[in-house]
C-alpha cells in the first residue's frame, strides 16, 4: 500500500538583500572625502551652468583664482573677507554641534555692530584704543549674545521652533540698523548717503603693512583655537555633544538642557557679534546701509564645509572668502556679474548635503530567513 507523503517542510534558506544602516560615527577620512567629492561636485554643476549661459567655465575658474590669489593685494583682500566669514561659522557652528539650527548669525552680527557702533559714537568717542577697542569688543558680543539668547530662551523654556525665530529676527536687525542709519544716527554730514559719522581713529583695529588685514584675523583664529578646547576637554562641550546627539539622553542624566541651549545660541550670537565689531572698526570704521553682503547666511555654508570642526572652518572660511574676492574680480577682468559667485556657493551647498547622506548612511547586504507559509498553507 502506498505511503501518502507528508506536508513539505518550509525552507529555511536565507534571503540576501540591501539595505540602509545608519553609521552613529562617521569617520574623518569618510567625511573628508565626501567634503572634497562635494565641492568637486558642485564646481562641475557650476561649470555646466556656465556653459549653459555662454560662457567659458575654465576661463572664469582662473580669472575667479587669479583674482584671490594672486598678488599680495588680492590675498589680502582675502584675508580681509576671510575675518567675518570664520567668526560667523565658528559662531553657527557651536549650535550646529548640540542640533539647534541657528540661521540668524547676520542679524546677530547686525548687531554686534550697532552695540559697538553706540560705544565708539555715543560713550567712548574720546577715548584711547587701549579703552575703546575693548569696550567695543564686549559691546559687539553682548549685543549678538542678546540677539542668540533671545531665540534660545524661547528654544529652551517654551519648545519654539528656533529655526524660524533666528531667521525672522535676521530682517529685525537689519530694520533696527537701516532706521539708525537714515535716523537718528545719520551723519547730517553724509549728503544723503546712509550711514553714522565716521569712528575717531582710536577705534581703529590694527592692520599688517599697507594691507587692510586687521586685528579680527586674530580673534577668529583665537576663537577656533578656544572651542577646539571647549569641545573636547571641557564639560560644556560634553554636555554639547550628548545634547545634539540625544536631548532626552541628556535630560536622562540630569543635564540641563534648557539652560545649555540658551547658553549655547547666546555664545552662538557673541562669536557673530564679534564679527560685526570688527567689520565697523577694522573696515567701514562707521555703521552703514548694507554692512554685510549676507556673511551670516555663507556661515553656514562654512560650517558645513568645515564639518564643524574649528580646524576645518578656518580652512573652509579661507577658501569660501577667495571665491567671494575672485567673483568681485570676474567683473573687472571679463566684466561677468559677481552674482557668480553666490551660485557656486549655493550649487556647492546643496552638493554637500547630499553627500552628506553617504556620510551618514551605508549600503550593507544583510541575510534574512525567508517567513514561513502559515500553517494552513503548509498543510494545502
Amino acid at each position: 500500500m502506498a505511503r501518502t507523503p507528508g506536508p513539505t517542510l518550509p525552507s529555511t534558506e536565507p534571503i540576501r538583500r540591501w539595505t540602509l544602516e545608519r553609521v552613529h560615527r562617521p569617520t574623518i577620512l569618510a567625511q573628508a572625502i565626501v567634503t572634497v567629492a562635494s565641492v568637486l561636485l558642485g564646481l562641475v554643476l557650476g561649470g555646466i551652468i556656465m556653459i549653459i549661459a555662454g560662457e567659458n567655465p575654465f576661463e572664469v575658474y582662473r580669472a575667479m583664482f587669479t583674482g584671490a590669489f594672486s598678488g599680495e593685494y588680492n590675498l589680502s583682500e582675502t584675508l580681509v573677507k576671510t575675518i567675518p566669514l570664520l567668526l560667523t561659522g565658528l559662531g553657527v557652528s557651536i549650535a550646529f554641534r548640540m542640533q539647534l539650527w541657528n540661521i540668524g548669525a547676520e542679524g546677530q552680527f547686525y548687531f554686534g555692530a550697532i552695540f559697538a557702533s553706540g560705544v565708539a559714537i555715543f560713550w567712548l568717542p574720546d577715548a584711547g584704543p587701549w579703552v575703546v577697542i575693548p569696550a567695543m569688543m564686549v559691546a559687539g558680543m553682548v549685543g549678538g549674545a542678546l540677539w542668540g539668547a533671545i531665540p534660545g530662551a524661547l528654544r529652551g523654556y517654551l519648545g519654539v521652533n528656533e529655526t524660524i525665530t533666528t531667521l525672522m529676527m535676521n530682517y529685525v536687525a537689519i530694520l533696527v540698523a537701516e532706521y539708525l542709519v537714515h535716523g537718528p544716527w545719520r551723519d547730517p554730514m553724509a549728503f544723503g548717503f546712509p550711514g553714522t559719522e565716521s569712528f575717531s581713529e582710536a577705534t581703529y583695529l590694527p592692520t599688517w603693512g599697507t594691507t587692510r588685514v586687521h586685528l579680527g584675523l586674530i580673534f577668529g583664529l583665537v576663537a577656533a583655537i578656544v572651542l577646539s578646547v571647549v569641545f573636547r576637554r571641557t564639560r560644556w562641550g560634553y554636555e554639547i555633544g550628548v545634547t545634539g546627539a540625544s536631548e532626552r539622553v541628556a535630560q536622562y542624566a540630569g543635564m540641563r538642557t534648557a539652560r545649555n541651549i540658551v547658553l549655547v545660541l547666546a555664545f552662538s550670537g557673541a562669536l557673530a557679534g564679534l564679527a560685526g565689531m570688527a567689520e565697523v572698526a577694522g573696515i567701514n570704521h562707521s555703521l552703514q546701509r548694507g554692512l554685510s553682503p549676507g556673511y551670516g547666511y555663507t556661515a553656514i555654508i562654512v560650517a558645513w564645509l568645515g564639518r564643524l570642526n574649528p580646524a576645518g572652518i578656518v580652512v573652509v572660511s579661507f577658501l569660501l572668502a577667495g571665491l567671494l574676492v575672485g567673483g568681485d574680480q570676474l567683473q573687472i577682468t571679463l566684466g561677468l556679474p559677481s552674482a557668480i559667485a553666490p551660485m557656486l556657493q549655493g550649487v556647492i551647498l546643496f552638493c554637500l548635503l547630499a553627500g552628506d547622506f553617504f556620510t551618514r548612511y551605508r549600503v550593507t547586504r544583510v541575510r534574512a530567513i525567508a517567513p514561513a507559509p502559515a500553517s494552513g498553507e503548509a498543510a494545502s
